[in-house]
């Protein structure tokens, strides 16, 4: 096969770098010409064209001179710029991205490193609230707490998980909080999503918050007797993020949610948080893009 000819083989990038580059000859009828640059010869144009890149003639009447130096001097400073075409490539990114970092309410958007967030509206402006994860340590087990640990058959017949202080950092001032979670570990046992994460009342003693009681029989086997709370669980469109919502407003008070390693075996480490709509602001919070009256999450 013989090669094409050099002259033809830069002819497109020429093209496209010309186009991307073109200013306009607008005409009377609102119509235009790109062109990459132009000469006035006494009653024509001579101008380069943008699209064929042939020199070309029109009669000068026909153009509106206010129009057309008036888009040249926006070409200049910036406000007019042509966008550059998307590769696949870039596409495919972008949407990537946009799925991991979904946009919850105008203007405000999960972040793509992921993490759990409790959706917010504090002073009538929606914001994100991040939920650390707290250790639920037994109250009798000496062992050292990790990021998921279990039930130690073994200490003792009857243990309760509890947590440190009456109140959680995070407190929603809206009865009705959505969660968002996005974790890196899947759960162990191939729980489904549905089951997956729970949504529990904590009972406040003291200094303590009690999220859940353990009996366990003399085989071994753990049972765990929480509140729960009535909530749904689903995927949020095609990324990691999936959203917890209360079926019902929360009463005041402190809850958790908590993951399910199976059926049986729930999480020493849970994400808290309260309900107090007259908490003060939580810190470092994620808010808005842009200022906007709407506030409804997605």
């Amino acid at each position: 096969m013989l090669a094409a000819p050099a002259a033809l083989l830069v002819q497109p990038a020429i093209h496209l770098q010309a186009q991307q580059h073109a200013q306009r000859l607008i005409l009377k009828d609102g119509s235009y010409q790109s062109v990459v640059k132009y000469e006035v010869q006494g009653d024509r144009v001579h101008y380069l064209s943008a699209e064929r890149y042939e020199w070309e003639d029109i009669p000068s009447s026909l153009i509106d001179w206010d129009a057309t130096k008036k888009y040249e001097a926006d070409l200049s400073s910036g406000k007019l710029r042509t966008p550059r075409a998307e590769t696949a490539e870039e596409k495919e990114e972008r949407e990537k991205e946009e799925a991991n970092s979904p946009q919850i309410a105008p203007g405000l958007h999960l972040p793509g490193s992921g993490g759990v967030f409790l959706f917010d509206q504090y002073l009538g402006k929606p914001e994100l609230a991040e939920i650390m994860q707290n250790g639920g340590e037994l109250n009798k087990n000496s062992g050292k707490s990790v990021m998921r640990s279990t039930i130690n058959p073994l200490a003792s017949s009857k243990q309760s998980i509890e947590l440190k202080d009456e109140h959680a950092k995070v407190q929603s001032h809206l009865p009705r909080p959505a969660i968002y979670i996005d974790i890196d570990e899947g759960p162990q046992g191939g729980t489904e999503i549905a089951d997956r994460f729970r949504l529990v009342r904590v009972a406040v003693k003291k200094d303590t918050r009690i999220v859940a009681n353990v009996k366990i029989t003399f085989t071994g086997k753990t049972s765990e007797q929480s509140i729960a709370v009535p909530a749904q669980v689903e995927k949020l469109g095609t990324g990691q993020w999936v959203k917890l919502t209360p079926a019902q407003d929360l009463a005041a008070g402190e809850y958790a949610v908590v993951e399910m390693l199976d059926q049986q075996e729930m999480n020493l480490y849970v994400w808290d948080f309260g309900v107090n709509p007259k908490a003060p602001a939580n810190p470092n919070t994620l808010q808005p893009d842009k200022p906007s009256a709407e506030a409804s999450p997605k």
